[in-house]
């Protein structure tokens, strides 16, 4: 089956995602983010990471692809807005380069204020020792069905409120291998395996696939800490938010092939979920890892009467 509905078109849908990555430069270090088309309620959290990094890269030599950037979400963000990225050049070394974003919004009140901070580090290619983690043995992607074909499955399981934005056609396609929280099921360990690639082939620049991994690291990663419990947004039983955000970027890929996203939660407590994320190139390599910490506050119904 089809990844997205007849009337969504892969090449529309990546189009889109490169148009809303495309930050448009607005003089002295400013650059203006554009809002999702259609989009509704709160803006996703890789989407801003991805439009801060564009900015950043855009004040950045060619020969310093980034290998790290430190994201904190400060605010939600309203898909009603715009947002202003502010770059700040805080380094220009040798052989490395720092940069420090903030992201800004006006809320409905007509104020502006910060929704994310970031710092990013880059760094000029230089021979070194090399290591790296072997590649989780996993099922071909070929063999596992869309997570879009799941997701209209079960729509009808989730509540109505969150149908429209759980069938909405995403430019990353996404093969689970193990089944989603929102599929009902006993509690299990927080591991998951996810290939996942763009639906549609992009453009050579490595910046574009860099920003289109950093906008796919947010995709998965925070429902691992809700695996081994009776919660998950499907349910409508917890609160979930997505609090700081890291990825370090180890070597070069095409975010148009398949990866394997590879998350798993070592800690809960406190309202609080921690998780990380290694992704793969199908050929095997570590190309990034990826850390996250979110907000996974139980909810109780409240009593009738």
């Amino acid at each position: 089956m089809s990844e997205t509905p007849e009337n969504s078109d892969p090449a529309d849908l990546v189009a889109g995602l490169l148009r809303l990555l495309d930050v448009t430069d607005g003089g002295n270090d400013h650059f203006a983010g554009a809002r999702k088309p259609g989009g509704v309620g709160r803006v996703f959290g890789g989407q801003v990471i991805g439009q801060a990094l564009a900015s950043a890269e855009r004040t950045v030599p060619a020969d310093r692809p980034v290998h790290s950037l430190h994201a904190y979400f400060l605010r939600s963000g309203n898909e009603d807005y715009g947002i202003d990225f502010e770059v700040m050049r805080d380094l220009d070394g040798g052989s490395f380069a720092n940069r420090r974003v903030v992201a800004s919004q006006q809320g409905e009140d007509g104020k502006v204020r910060p929704i994310l901070s970031m710092v990013a580090s880059f760094h000029k290619r230089e021979p070194g020792v090399e290591h790296a983690e072997d590649m989780p043995v996993v099922a071909e992607p070929e063999s596992l069905r869309s997570e879009a074909d799941l997701r209209a499955e079960y729509a009808d399981r989730v509540p109505e409120r969150q149908r429209h934005m759980m069938l909405q056609p995403r430019p990353i396609e996404l093969r689970p291998v193990e089944s989603r929280h929102w599929m009902g099921g006993p509690p299990r360990e927080p591991l998951s395996h996810t290939w996942m690639r763009a639906v549609a082939p992009l453009p050579d620049d490595p910046k574009i696939h860099r920003a289109v991994l950093a906008y796919a690291s947010d995709m998965t990663l925070l429902g691992t800490a809700t695996l081994p419990h009776e919660i998950s947004w499907a349910k409508g039983n917890m609160m979930g938010a997505s609090l700081d955000h890291a990825i370090w970027f180890h070597d070069d890929f095409r975010a148009d092939e398949w990866m394997l996203y590879v998350c798993d939660s070592p800690w809960a407590g406190r309202a609080r979920g921690f998780n990380r994320g290694r992704i793969f190139t199908r050929e095997g390599k570590l190309i990034a890892n990826v850390a996250q910490e979110g907000l996974i506050r139980p909810l109780t119904k409240k009593s009738e009467g």
